[in-house]
């Protein structure tokens, strides 16, 4: 059994110090928004640089040729879903609202390929043990369950103080992305884009062009933000 120690040190080395700086190339997005896109992406990034820097029988060049455009092909796709909504639900699926006004919708569990268990092992893992708790459950497009509470149900509640607790009127949903108006959302709302567009008006945006994204709260106002607006310092 012949031992290429010194090959596969200068490969290891060289594929390790690769993947660091390609990783960082990337960005953080891989570790803090797994989607299913980027799993994948992340096990097959491992698995080149694993090949290039274990497989004596593979050219290093060859391999990290292909580690290389790897990354180029995973920046092109963030680039384009960063430009297109319908780029990164093609890419990365979209959230689903699977408890709504605390019904289970089960027409959408079964689109999102999970069964009333599942659910309630993702509502435990939040310390919540009654379906009756939720208002609201949005399945993640990185598999998490976001969670809106009954207005009694939740820490510190209206009860605790004696103060009447009102049903949020909305479940909080992007109308506006980066300029455009998102018709779906707002016919789920059962509302129109001349009722929102009459809502900016009287907070003097009198279209969609400017703003980069909409959210309708659970009382009805907005959270706006602009595009290219700058924090304040």
């Amino acid at each position: 059994m012949e031992l290429n120690l010194w090959e596969m040190l200068i490969r290891s080395t060289f594929a390790f110090f690769a993947i660091l700086l390609l990783a960082r190339i990337i960005g953080k997005k891989q570790i803090s928004q797994l989607t299913f896109f980027h799993y994948v992406t992340g096990i097959t990034f491992g698995s080149i640089a694993a090949e290039i820097s274990a497989q004596v029988e593979t050219p290093f060049l060859d391999g990290l040729i292909s580690l290389i455009w790897w990354t180029v092909l995973t920046i092109l796709v963030s680039l384009v879903s960063l430009k297109s909504k319908k780029a990164r639900v093609l890419f990365d699926d979209k959230p689903m609202i699977v408890i709504q006004n605390g019904i289970i919708l089960n027409d959408h569990l079964k689109k999102a390929r999970l069964h009333t268990d599942e659910l309630a092992m993702l509502l435990r893992e939040q310390s919540i043990f009654s379906f009756d708790e939720v208002l609201h459950a949005v399945f993640e497009t990185n598999g998490n369950l976001s969670v809106m509470k009954k207005p009694l149900a939740r820490t510190a509640t209206k009860e605790d103080v004696h103060v009447s607790a009102p049903a949020p009127q909305y479940l909080p949903t992007e109308l506006v992305s980066d300029g455009q108006v998102i018709y779906e959302n707002l016919d789920k709302l059962q509302l129109t884009e001349e009722w929102l567009l009459k809502k900016l008006s009287k907070k003097n945006f009198h279209d969609v062009e400017g703003i980069y994204y909409v959210q309708i709260l659970e009382n009805g106002s907005f959270y706006i933000s602009l595009k290219n607006a700058s924090p304040p310092s």
